[in-house]
């Protein structure tokens, strides 16, 4: 997939990009925020790192809505650089996703999918380039087996709240869901923690003890509430 022109001036995102989930995960940690999702994975080895704005989608067991055409209707009410969440409640017996999707989101300049469910057509998906996580995957079609539950609404994703404008990031250790009011500080957080990590590598290359090279920044306290850092 191309890359998204809007996606690529957005200094935030890039600034994202350059960090890993876990890093996040800390920066979450320090600030007592829940946005750490369990069970949500890349669906193949060398899938794309995503970060981006979330578009929230909800299905649903029962409705008369019919979830192929909601999906189609999410995608285009999406901006160019979002990343499409899907709550489909950790289902693992309904397909959440497929090709067409994927084909019509990669047109509209989706970043990536991630979804609180099972996904087919996963071979496309790789053929476009387009990153999806999800919990699993599944042969069967979506059709006649859920119901459009509405977009741009807040959803869950394994039990973490997401809001349409929240930053989404996946990478191979998994996803994290960073709240728009908090973007800024969890960012500023998230490259100390880096900065850390990478001195203490630093330190134990020069030979410091790798006890005491975790000692000198209180690595255990790192994503304690209040704490600020080592020397």
């Amino acid at each position: 997939m191309a890359p998204d022109p809007v996606l690529g001036r957005d200094p935030i995102i890039q600034a994202f990009l350059r960090l890993s989930t876990s890093n996040v995960s800390d920066a979450l940690d320090r600030l007592a925020l829940r946005g750490a999702p369990h069970g949500i994975l890349p669906l193949w080895p060398g899938c794309q790192k995503i970060v981006g704005r979330a578009m929230t989608m909800k299905l649903v067991r029962e409705g008369s809505a019919s979830p192929v055409l909601g999906t189609l209707e999410t995608i285009v009410a999406a901006r160019p650089g979002d990343v499409l969440v899907v709550d489909h409640d950790g289902r693992a017996d309904v397909n959440s996703w497929g090709g067409i999707a994927t084909f019509t989101a990669v047109r509209h300049g989706l970043a990536g999918v991630v979804i609180d469910g099972v996904t087919r057509d996963v071979d496309e998906m790789k053929a476009l380039g387009f990153p999806a996580y999800a919990k699993g995957v599944i042969q069967q079609s979506i059709r006649n087996r859920c119901a459009f539950g509405g977009h741009s609404v807040e959803v869950q994703l394994a039990g973490v709240p997401v809001k349409p404008g929240d930053l989404v990031m996946g990478d191979d250790n998994g996803i994290v869901i960073v709240p728009e009011t908090h973007i800024a500080q969890v960012l500023e957080i998230a490259q100390q923690c880096l900065a850390t990590e990478e001195k203490v590598k630093e330190w134990i290359a020069q030979g410091v003890n790798p006890v005491e090279a975790h000692e000198r920044v209180k690595y255990d306290l790192m994503t304690d509430p209040g704490h600020r850092g080592g020397r």
